[in-house]
């Protein structure tokens, strides 16, 4: 059988022919900006995304003004997972992090597709436990580990999702998805620079040295990475 176009979202991708065309003919595809504000915590979900160039946080809003990133979703999953277990709305916000292309399908119309079609239900029940295990990942990164690996952490994975050494990333950014000041990430942005994993200038990092980024991350990042693998 003649495999389909691919569709750039490995979530997707991994349905067989039959059930992504059926899910594809319900989407279309629409562009997303950094700083977009897809839903808001309380508010009833709309659509569902499946990002295909694009990358979004979900962020958890904490006392005192500060918010925590819980999970970072790009092309390899979506955005909507509260519609499998009934709820109609997000308790997080929800927030374009990377621009480009995302599938968007209505929420309705996702929830008769996973009532009806066994099989995409079966991959998105394989893809939640893989999110699952980054949120968890996240509360432990967050509590126990310092910044200097959590900011290796989180632009390890920005890079995962962006397919490219070039990321937009301001500092009050950063800062926020690590529920952090700025001026601990500044510190932590420099001490990189020095080590030569990165360059930073005016909102853009250049990730230089992959392998020393991956040491200097905490063990979160592959700890999320074996839960994908054996999601799959």
């Amino acid at each position: 059988m003649t495999s389909l176009k691919p569709v750039q979202n490995s979530l997707l991708e991994e349905l067989p022919n039959k059930t992504l065309k059926d899910v594809r003919a319900e989407c279309e595809l629409v562009e997303l900006t950094i700083g977009d504000v897809l839903s808001e915590p309380g508010e009833r979900i709309r659509d569902v995304y499946f990002p295909t160039e694009s990358f979004v946080s979900l962020v958890a809003e904490v006392t005192g003004g500060l918010s925590l990133e819980v999970a970072l979703v790009g092309d390899e999953g979506m955005v909507g997972i509260p519609l499998l277990f009934g709820a109609d709305s997000k308790p997080l916000r929800v927030l374009v992090q990377g621009s480009g292309k995302a599938w968007r399908m209505r929420a309705e119309t996702f929830k008769r597709l996973t009532d009806t079609n066994r099989t995409f239900r079966r991959e998105l029940n394989k893809y939640v436990s893989s999110r699952f295990a980054q949120v968890a990942q996240s509360a432990v990164c967050a509590s126990a580990h310092q910044i200097g690996a959590r900011l290796a952490r989180r632009l390890l994975m920005m890079q995962d999702r962006s397919h490219s050494d070039h990321l937009h990333a301001k500092q009050e950014s950063l800062a926020r998805m690590l529920g952090v000041r700025r001026s601990s990430v500044t510190c932590a942005a420099v001490a990189m620079q020095r080590k030569k994993l990165i360059q930073y200038r005016r909102g853009a990092v250049s990730v230089l040295d992959r392998k020393g980024l991956e040491n200097a991350s905490c063990d979160c990042y592959s700890a999320v990475h074996r839960a994908a693998r054996q999601a799959v």
